[in-house]
């Protein structure tokens, strides 16, 4: 199920109809995702007291609209006040409009996108409950995710003290059942996938993994629900990016939806749905979106009019002096062959008068403007402040375009072509940005190929590109995967990839200096194991290096030097 978070009636009206869908195929038991009343993540609507009883009384209410089936489903319930909590994350069993039984998620992560401690008391223990004769082990998304034989496997990972699993397994279940929220981002389909099947090989019982599907805010959840026998094999598989009802008939099996063969496709349906929930869920029909005829551009384009239909999307030109002749063409081109509108809008008068009547006012300034940035920057900004008028004007979102690249270096401009109210493809560094352009066109040319094939340019002045300012894309994905995904060292990047570690301290640098760029950054799309955004926190004043104890003379003469400028 999409659920909206907040829209406790409407919530509660689809869990009602679903249900009753469920009843008419012949469901006795009908498993919805961690907490669908309310949606995930509720944050700190949490914490308000009024917002966790309505739940639960819409909860009742859509149990009672469908007599005769029973539901698990995933609510907020009070916590005990001297857990110095309000509420607890919860599963409830509920038949003809009553509960009989809670179970509370008992592990609350708290790394990347994940706070689920701020909000929530955690369980204190774990129960089995016994319907019609079998002991069904219910447990909530990270409560399964804490696997001591598989994790150390895969990779080092934060081991609870507690394993939920493991605890009603002992009391004798006979099925094991999930209630998720679990975030998609690459590969981790297959990971969760396999991560299952060892718990349904482990305890030999059936596992169901119920995951919620939809974009709330910057994550996308992918749906994917799933049962695996007791050898691990799945049975029966759900849609993934949509909402689905499967039947699962135990033992036996279900309908079996395939997954998507590419990873190139998963990562599209991804974005699709997440700028389609995002534009909806904040009430919003259509967007305005800045075409360059450059690459970026035409990818968020691609992606909206997937998402929303090609009709409601605008799309502007807005060309200067610097603009080509070739990149108004390839943005025309885009527009004809996704069919959305596309409107030319010269911001060369607004430039020129902006160059006017500015300069006289800066004289007997400090001048500190290498390379002129400051007359590119008022393109930006002029290109931003047009965007948002028609946006206004058209009761639209506008849709930024920077991609990850840009925003680890900032390579991008403040309140320019940062302004917007959605980043679509903020998290997809410049190389998977052409990869999944490329995949786009694999069977019909969808985006132009003179827009792949030209060298990727802001046309802030002429005979400008990307790579007179920053080294080659391969390389700079490749420290940002290092450094801002991995965490890893300079050094480490420098010997691992071969890349000159003089290069690599510099966009180490420029990476650690743009921070407070991108806090004031419209919300992006999280695909990446590791997204600027809400699962990255960062203090914008620091001025930490990971520079080696070798180099400490240097460094404490260059700190002393820093200190002095500060002063």
């Amino acid at each position: 199920m999409n659920p909206i978070v907040g829209a406790l009636p409407a919530n509660a009206a689809r869990i009602a109809a679903m249900a009753r869908q469920a009843q008419a195929a012949g469901a006795e038991l009908a498993i919805f995702p961690e907490l669908t009343i309310c949606g995930y993540p509720p944050r700190d609507l949490a914490e308000k007291p009024d917002f966790v009883a309505h739940g639960q009384d819409w909860l009742r209410w859509a149990s009672a609209e469908v007599p005769g089936i029973t539901l698990i489903c995933g609510c907020l319930t009070p916590a005990d006040s001297r857990t110095g909590k309000s509420v607890h994350n919860s599963a409830q069993v509920l038949a003809d409009g009553e509960v009989l039984f809670t179970q509370k998620k008992m592990l609350l992560p708290t790394y990347d996108v994940f706070d689920d401690s701020r909000n929530f008391a955690p369980a204190e223990s774990q129960q089995t409950w016994n319907w019609r004769g079998h002991r069904l082990a219910i447990t909530i998304c990270e409560d399964a995710w804490n696997d001591k034989k598989f994790w150390p496997r895969r990779h080092a990972r934060l081991l609870y003290n507690r394993d939920p699993v493991a605890e009603q397994m002992d009391e004798g279940a006979a099925l094991l059942i999930n209630l998720s929220a679990s975030p998609y981002t690459t590969g981790k389909m297959q990971v969760r996938r396999e991560m299952l099947a060892a718990l349904a090989a482990e305890y030999r019982v059936p596992v169901l993994f119920v995951n919620q599907v939809g974009g709330n805010d910057e994550l996308v959840f992918d749906g994917s629900s799933q049962a695996l026998a007791p050898d691990g094999e799945v049975i029966a598989r759900a849609a993934s990016f949509r909402e689905d009802l499967l039947l699962v008939d135990l033992p036996g099996g279900g309908r079996r939806e395939p997954e998507p063969a590419e990873e190139e496709r998963a990562l599209l349906e991804a974005l699709v749905l997440g700028t389609r929930d995002y534009v909806a869920k904040c009430g919003f029909r259509r967007v305005v979106i800045g075409l360059s005829g450059g690459v970026d551009s035409a990818l968020t384009a691609v992606i909206a009019a997937r998402a929303l239909g090609p009709e409601q999307v605008l799309g502007l030109a807005l060309p200067t002096r610097f603009t080509s002749q070739a990149s108004l063409r390839d943005a025309a081109q885009l527009a004809a062959n996704l069919g959305i509108e596309l409107r030319t809008v010269p911001i060369e008068p607004m430039f020129a008068a902006a160059l006017a009547s500015l300069p006289p006012h800066w004289a007997g300034l400090p001048e500190c403007d290498p390379g002129a940035i400051t007359e590119q920057n008022l393109q930006s900004r002029l290109r931003g402040l047009t965007l948002m008028a028609f946006a206004n004007r058209t009761g639209a979102l506008v849709l930024s375009t920077g991609n990850k690249s840009e925003l680890a270096t900032g390579y991008c401009t403040l309140y320019g072509d940062m302004a917007g109210g959605l980043a679509v493809i903020s998290d997809l560094l410049k190389t998977q940005v052409y990869r999944l352009c490329h995949y786009l066109n694999r069977e019909q040319e969808v985006i132009p190929r003179t827009i792949l094939e030209k060298a990727p340019s802001a046309e802030l002045r002429f005979d400008q590109t990307d790579q007179d300012d920053l080294p080659p894309y391969e390389a700079v994905d490749a420290v940002i995967r290092g450094y801002v995904e991995n965490y890893k060292t300079g050094e480490q990047i420098a010997a691992e990839t071969g890349l000159d570690a003089t290069l690599v301290r510099g966009l180490i640098r420029r990476i650690d200096r743009s921070e407070y760029k991108r806090q004031q950054a419209a919300p992006g799309l999280k695909v990446s194991g590791k997204a600027f955004g809400m699962g990255r926190r960062f203090p914008i004043a620091q001025q930490y290096e990971d520079v080696p104890a070798s180099s400490a003379a240097s460094t404490a003469a260059e700190a002393i030097s820093t200190e002095n400028r500060v002063r």
